[in-house]
């Protein structure tokens, strides 16, 4: 299992990676601090996507009015070699569920994330 997280919070990087390696004892975990970091991973992992993506919403401004992970989510989409990786939105913003209802993905808010049960939506 291959498994991106990106988030501009170090903090959340960790407590991610932690959650993710609880769940899947198996796994290469690669990170990004930022939406664009993210989609330069995603383009170099295109012969061997990542199983599941993990994003933060709220990053970098560069991409208003859309939030960054808004944005990475809609690009990561746009590549057919994604189109079987699972996209989860793990954010504190308010509107998560319709972000992801708009953009077909999961969504877990980070209110949620203070317990490991809040990941076993991955191993769906």
């Amino acid at each position: 299992m291959k498994i991106l997280i990106v988030d501009d919070s170090q903090n959340w990087i960790n407590y991610h990676t932690f959650a993710v390696k609880e769940l899947f004892a198996d796994c290469v975990i690669d990170t990004a601090n930022s939406a664009q970091e993210g989609i330069a991973r995603i383009t170099a992992n295109i012969d061997e996507p990542y199983d599941i993506i993990l994003t933060d919403l709220q990053m970098e401004t560069d991409f208003l009015p859309l939030y960054a992970g808004e944005w990475f989510v809609r690009e990561v989409q746009m590549f057919k070699e994604y189109k079987n990786s699972r996209i989860v939105i793990i954010s504190a913003t308010s509107n998560i569920k319709r972000i992801a209802e708009k953009y077909n993905v999961e969504c877990i808010p980070k209110y949620m994330c203070k317990t490991l049960d809040a990941y076993n939506i991955l191993k769906i």
